[in-house]
């Protein structure tokens, strides 16, 4: 069996949706085809696929295959390239993810722009505010907002993001501006909380030299940053976000952005990618092509 075959077949199959499709893509009897998939399952000693009379789906194990095997493909192909000496236009499709508000603002104008410039790579942009694991699983390419804590990744700074602390101009009528982080503890305040509960708001102290934990009375605790801004907006409480996520209604004259000197140290934010040899060109001609646009854009917030 030649696997390197039957992989291109496999992922012609799930490409289409069929074995029957496939077959036509192929020039392939589809006897062929459907002999192909079932020698590589022998082979691995599992099934990858679960096939019904209208289409094919992937099981959990096909599923992690297929991302390993495009890869394994993609690699292949990009070292035939370059051992022929010739230029082809970078192709395959690349996988990318991003926090989802940050990619949504940032991430997807950008790689609108690329998908016109790049028509022969397509992209899976996976919005979560997880940190998915870049091998486990199977991304190319992430944004990271904060410290990095894998030494195993290849990692090109594009900036930094403070956090700032907003509030509604009617809030800060009716209670007061407050002129220090102190003052928070008798303010109403609206927590994000996107993992575990929070009781205090960190900034950094008159000495510059440590952080200073600020108790808060979270009359309201969400889950995510748009609802937080959301009730500050409407009066609700001051709450504590990334710049990003506030600095369209600070724009609007909808939040003001209180307490900027006690703000603590900027996050830095990279594109980062698991350490490999030759990066395949659909990775290299993204991270020139994204780096210095998304560079411009957390300048200009």
């Amino acid at each position: 069996m030649d696997r390197l075959d039957a992989m291109t077949v496999l992922l012609r199959v799930v490409d289409r949706g069929s074995f029957s499709a496939a077959s036509r893509d192929l020039g392939m009897p589809l006897a062929t085809v459907s002999r192909k998939v079932n020698e590589l399952e022998r082979y691995l000693g599992t099934r990858l696929l679960v096939r019904t009379t209208r289409k094919v789906a992937l099981t959990d194990i096909g599923a992690s295959y297929v991302a390993s095997a495009r890869r394994i493909l993609d690699d292949i192909d990009e070292m035939e390239r370059l051992a022929a000496g010739e230029f082809h236009a970078p192709r395959g499709e690349l996988i990318l993810t991003a926090p989802i508000m940050f990619g949504r603002l940032h991430i997807l104008p950008i790689v609108a722009e690329f998908l016109a410039a790049y028509p022969e790579i397509d992209i899976r942009l996976m919005l979560s505010d997880k940190n998915l694991h870049l091998v486990d699983d199977h991304v190319d390419m992430a944004v990271r907002i904060g410290a990095l804590r894998d030494s195993s990744m290849v990692a090109s700074n594009v900036g930094s993001m403070r956090t700032v602390v907003c509030a509604s101009p009617k809030l800060l009528a009716e209670h007061g501006e407050p002129k220090s982080p102190e003052r928070l503890t008798d303010m109403p305040c609206v927590s994000f909380e996107s993992i575990a509960p929070v009781s205090a708001w960190s900034f950094r102290a008159k000495d510059d030299k440590r952080t200073l934990e600020v108790p808060i009375r979270a009359r309201l605790a969400v889950t995510t940053a748009e609802a937080a801004v959301w009730a500050a907006i409407q009066a609700v409480g001051i709450t504590r976000v990334m710049h990003y996520q506030c600095a369209g209604p600070a724009r609007e004259g909808l939040l003001r952005i209180i307490l900027a000197k006690h703000e603590i140290e900027p996050r830095p934010v990279h594109l980062v990618h698991a350490e490999r040899g030759a990066l395949p060109s659909k990775m290299r001609v993204f991270l020139d092509f994204a780096a210095d646009r998304l560079r411009a854009r957390l300048k200009a917030l």
